[in-house]
């Protein structure tokens, strides 16, 4: 029995197990953050084309907003000035009216003849000179608000499949009814004398501008009854997904630095969606009286969703910088260091025991305070659904102000008295950190 060993020699010690042989977190939370990744890097795009285009099209504050700035385009404005000029001149032939009245006139004087061209010229060039004064003025401004709000309606009515408004669905063309500036640009002639073109009536044909051919309208009016009820919240369902990745990510530094990338990827992808279409609807209105403002209206109407473009690239960039920020790597760590180092410092010596209780309690809950302030940078940018880079750069700036008051904070409660901050104690190990 003198040979057996000591019977405490081989009995663990508790805990000790756990401390050096840490059980493997469980495979499938890793797992479902990869799923969440993926689903909303698939869904990123598509989120934000939809949120546009339900924020955009279904409110009419929002789209005359949007289209409002095209009243002051030189190629808009030439666009509907000549259609509505020559809607006019084509039902109202001067020289003919001109040869009619002067007939008598003529006869004893064939010489007259010679002035009824440049007279037919001169009421011809009134009738332009009125139109482009029209549709230049503020009265026109005011009145483009009003036919957008109701273009708005009309539009919504395409989608959804009535056919009645100022824009309309005919033989699979998208067509603008210019019905009432012409009315309003004969009224303007006829104050200043020209009565010839009171009663002359413009046919349809010659009351619209065809905005597109549009053989596959049909199949987006199925697609729109069907993405619209689910438009609003597919962007706020990507959100979601990303924030879940981040939370169930057993490294979450380095899932941060592929949130940012994917993110990214998609704005990337994004602008080429948006330069691709822009070219196709281009080349579809080559060949329509509006084909010289589609470049124009194209740009102006998916002004938001461009610049929401430009945001979503930068917020990428930032994800992923924050991410090597917070990471393992050696460079993250040592800017890590020496900025909290420095802040903390700055903290530690500021006299008095207000900072330093204040400072102690901050040290205690500072991981849901930063938590908090990244929120509400997040509040500041999405206020008001409208994002700019500009708010971006200052919610960005609030937030590493903020950051680095907390940090500052917290390096006074841990301040030895002497100005420097003290390091807190490590924590024993555990399998669960």
């Amino acid at each position: 029995m003198s040979d057996a060993p000591p019977e405490s020699s081989s009995t663990p010690v508790p805990g000790e197990a756990e401390r050096v042989s840490p059980a493997p977190p469980p495979r499938g939370r890793s797992i479902a953050a990869v799923i969440c990744l993926v689903l909303a890097a698939l869904l990123t795009t598509p989120a934000a084309v939809a949120y546009w285009g339900q924020r955009t099209l279904n409110d009419a504050e929002r789209y005359v907003d949007t289209v409002g700035p095209l009243v002051d385009s030189p190629e808009v404005q030439d666009v509907i000035a000549t259609k509505v000029t020559d809607a006019i001149q084509q039902q109202v032939d001067v020289e003919a009216l001109l040869n009619d009245v002067f007939a008598g006139v003529i006869t004893d004087a064939p010489r007259l003849q010679r002035l009824v061209g440049p007279l037919a010229a001169a009421v011809n060039g009134l009738i332009e000179r009125q139109v482009r004064e029209f549709i230049a003025s503020d009265e026109f401004a005011d009145f483009w608000v009003r036919v957008n709000t109701r273009a708005q309606q009309a539009l919504h009515r395409v989608l959804t499949g009535d056919d009645t408004g100022a824009v309309s669905l005919q033989d699979d063309q998208v067509v603008l009814d210019v019905d009432e500036v012409i009315d309003r640009v004969k009224e303007r002639l006829v104050a200043r004398g020209l009565t010839i073109v009171e009663n002359v009536p413009i046919p349809e044909t010659d009351r619209q501008i065809v905005l597109m051919d549009a053989p596959q309208l049909r199949q987006a009016r199925t697609i729109y009854a069907f993405s619209n009820p689910i438009a609003k919240w597919l962007l706020p369902l990507v959100g979601v997904l990303y924030l879940a990745s981040l939370l169930l990510a057993r490294r979450r530094p380095r899932m941060a630095v592929w949130i940012g990338a994917v993110i990214a990827a998609n704005a990337l992808l994004l602008a080429l969606v948006l330069s691709v279409g822009k070219q196709l609807f281009v080349n579809h209105l080559a060949g329509t009286a509006f084909g010289p403002a589609s470049r124009v209206f194209f740009d102006t109407l998916l002004a938001y969703l461009e610049r929401g473009q430009e945001v979503v690239l930068w917020l990428g960039v930032i994800v992923v910088l924050a991410g090597l920020f917070a990471g393992a790597n050696r460079y993250g760590a040592s800017l890590r260091r020496t900025v909290s180092g420095g802040l903390e410092n700055a903290g530690a010596g500021v006299p008095g025991n207000g900072p330093a209780t204040a400072g102690r309690w901050v040290a205690a809950n500072i991981g849901w305070l930063r938590v908090a302030v990244v929120a509400l940078g997040a509040v500041v940018l999405l206020w008001g659904n409208d994002v700019s880079t500009t708010r971006l750069w200052w919610s960005l700036a609030l937030v590493l102000v903020l950051l680095a008051g907390l940090q500052v904070v917290a390096g006074a409660g841990r301040s030895d008295g002497s100005g420097r901050a003290v390091e807190p104690e490590p924590a024993a190990p555990s399998g669960s950190t």
